[in-house]
């Protein structure tokens, strides 16, 4: 049979990523439904629009992609829980909630860790990073790749903040998760623990005063609306995770698996050089929109106050920390 332009250039695909074309036998039309807890304008739905069409170009078709954004299929535990049982195939998840489940994976969320973005996806995709997302498996999830939330940043709706003084008294909606929650505290803050759903309604009718988040979050969700200040802390890298549930991982033949590992793999790597594009101009428009924005922090001073939180959990991630402490030096 003679190949089309298209199907040489299909079965070049297949070769790169190391399957052969009878391979493809293999494969069983599947779709896969994709859900995240933010809006289109995010970062975590341009990963999964990259994906679904990744998934479907190198499947040719037969793997299928329905992406689920703004929280239509729950909150973020509430989607991990329902990919543990299969009602929810897979998703884009912030890491915070996912350590909820590994409580190791929250080392990489401890204050003032990781120096740049690079050191960080250093340790994330070398073999400490490959290490904790096998550990999902335990959990009946699969881990597929390290995407970001990135680093996070401090917005409310009172003052400016210069220091962890100007934090007294403070109401900061903080993820779900006790890392966030003591360091918040150490800081200074009342810190509160809720869902994002339900932090933006919280911040809309005064009930907290602020939150902290990527610029690429406060951007998309138009948080300047209700927070008047932003203090670039970048207290916290956080990464995000492609995660699959077990249940339909193990239904995937071998093919298919290696399709989505390596889709989700490029698609995260997308995604955080589309964070590091945008942030400038998204700055600058937040800036334009009223925003009062403190670029020169006393983040010395932050990182101090938030050392106790090292003390209360550095034993409790078993060797991670001193591991990637060795990493980044």
């Amino acid at each position: 049979m003679k190949l089309t332009r298209r199907s040489t250039l299909f079965v070049a695909g297949l070769t790169a990523l190391g399957l052969a074309a009878p391979a493809m036998a293999e494969i069983e039309a599947v779709n896969l439904r994709l859900a995240h807890v933010v809006n289109e304008q995010d970062g975590f739905h341009a990963a999964a629009e990259k994906f679904r069409d990744l998934v479907a170009e190198r499947s040719d078709g037969k793997i299928s992609v329905e992406i689920f954004p703004n929280a239509t299929l729950g909150d973020e535990r509430t989607l991990l829980e329902g990919m543990q049982i299969g009602t929810v195939d897979m998703g884009v998840i912030t890491n915070g909630p996912v350590s909820n489940f590994v409580e190791e994976m929250a080392v990489f969320e401890l204050p003032f860790l990781f120096p740049s973005a690079e050191k960080a996806y250093e340790v994330l995709d070398g073999p400490i990073g490959q290490e904790l997302l096998d550990r999902l498996a335990d959990v009946n999830l699969k881990g597929l790749a390290y995407a970001e939330r990135g680093f996070r940043n401090l917005t409310n709706s009172e003052r400016a903040v210069h220091s962890p003084a100007d934090l007294d008294g403070l109401r900061v909606r903080v993820m779900e998760n006790p890392v966030y929650i003591d360091t918040f505290r150490e800081l200074g803050a009342d810190a509160i623990p809720m869902a994002w759903t339900e932090a933006l309604t919280a911040m809309q009718q005064g009930t907290i005063d602020g939150q902290e988040n990527p610029v690429n979050v406060v951007h998309s969700f138009k948080l300047n609306e209700t927070q008047t200040h932003m203090t670039m802390t970048r207290h916290t890298y956080a990464p995000a995770i492609f995660v699959m549930g077990m249940p339909v991982w193990s239904r995937l033949s071998e093919e298919a698996q290696e399709i989505v590992v390596q889709a989700a793999r490029e698609a995260a790597a997308h995604e955080r050089a589309l964070n590091a594009e945008q942030e400038a101009t998204q700055m600058q428009a937040l800036r334009d929109a009223g925003m009062e924005i403190v670029d020169d922090a006393d983040l010395s001073a932050f990182a101090e106050a938030a050392a106790p939180v090292y003390e209360k959990y550095g034993a409790k991630f078993g060797d991670y920390l001193p591991r990637i402490q060795d990493a980044l030096k």
